[in-house]
């Protein structure tokens, strides 16, 4: 049975804005590649990119604080949520990740995702 896997996708500052229009330009279309052949393979389930401009809220106690994203750290630039049999398999997945050729300062964090509460047999939400 296929598990479920998110693929964070982080580079470092805006890693793009040192493309050519026309390497940018490439890098989308070898994302619209990827994406088809996970399709084509059924292991996707969803993908988008992510806005540099956000906020981070924290809880302290009863206070809340919100802080800006810093666009110039390391930062979430999008997210693929995929279907593969095991860790190596989602791992390999990610490595085809066309982000790798273009942005130099990229990293893919592949966590598992929990479907279900073992012990009361909840399962979250599509």
């Amino acid at each position: 049975m296929k598990k479920e896997f998110m693929l964070y996708i982080k580079n470092a500052g805006d890693a793009k804005a040192a493309l050519s229009e026309e390497q940018h330009l490439a890098f989308i279309k070898k994302c619209e590649v990827y994406i088809a052949q996970l399709k084509s393979r059924e292991s996707l389930i969803a993908a988008q990119p992510i806005v540099r401009e956000g906020f981070v809220i924290k809880k302290n106690e009863n206070e809340w604080s919100k802080t800006s994203v810093d666009p110039l750290k390391e930062v979430q630039v999008g997210y693929y949520h995929i279907v593969a049999n095991d860790m190596d398999e989602a791992i390999e997945i990610a490595k085809q990740n066309p982000e790798f050729e273009f942005v130099p300062s990229a990293s893919i964090e592949v966590r598992p995702i929990k479907t279900k509460e073992e012990k009361t047999n909840f399962v979250y939400p599509k």
